[in-house]
């Protein structure tokens, strides 16, 4: 059995950050690192239902969703080999390694190449480690895992219900967007309450 109370803890105390801090998108994404950092430090807490591969193609599942949409957390899951498109989010987003290690490469857009997308030095991330995006500081990337034979999971932390947000992918050659709204793989979310009792 997971040790939902941690991932319980987690939600209400980013539920309190984004209360006291609101739309400083500076202040979410320091404590917030820190919150996520915190979190994948220990892994006893993901219900297995939300680390499940598909053979084909890496999930994303819906962990907790803000009542007010203000920020949702995602586990997403890798079977060797998969990987995203070079994507943006439109949101602040905070990603931690839960399990195993990814391959990050980041993306801009050059000033002069029409709209041409040019793209930085891939950078593994291993177990524990924590990385932002944003509009404001970079937000266009892709994922892959960089575990050949074996799955990675990393937890996620976007500024909206990131499921239900229109966003792009991108031919990285041209530059070209298309539109897209990610959803999510799963139908229910973890029960957070379970084993709680009343006071």
């Amino acid at each position: 059995m997971s040790n939902l109370g941690r991932l319980r803890e987690f939600i209400t105390d980013f539920t309190r950050l984004i209360d006291r801090a609101g739309s400083d998108e500076e202040t979410v994404l320091a404590e917030g690192r820190r919150a996520v950092a915190a979190l994948v430090a220990t892994d006893d807490w993901l219900p297995e239902a939300y680390a499940q591969p598909h053979p084909q193609y890496y999930q994303q599942y819906l962990l907790h969703c803000d009542p007010l949409e203000r920020f949702s957390v995602v586990s997403f899951v890798w079977g060797p080999g998969q990987a995203t498109p070079v994507h943006d989010h439109t949101v602040w987003g905070i990603i931690g390694v839960l399990r195993g290690a990814e391959l990050s490469r980041r993306f801009t857009r050059t000033e002069s190449g029409g709209g041409l997308l040019t793209g930085q030095a891939e950078e593994r991330l291993e177990r524990g480690a924590v990385e932002a995006v944003s509009p404001t500081i970079g937000d266009i990337h892709a994922i892959a895992n960089a575990v050949p034979d074996g799955v990675s999971i990393s937890i996620h932390v976007y500024g909206g219900n990131i499921g239900a947000i229109s966003r792009s992918v991108f031919d990285p050659a041209t530059g070209a967007a298309k539109e897209f709204i990610s959803g999510y793989a799963n139908e229910a979310t973890p029960n957070l309450w379970r084993g709680v009792k009343a006071a």
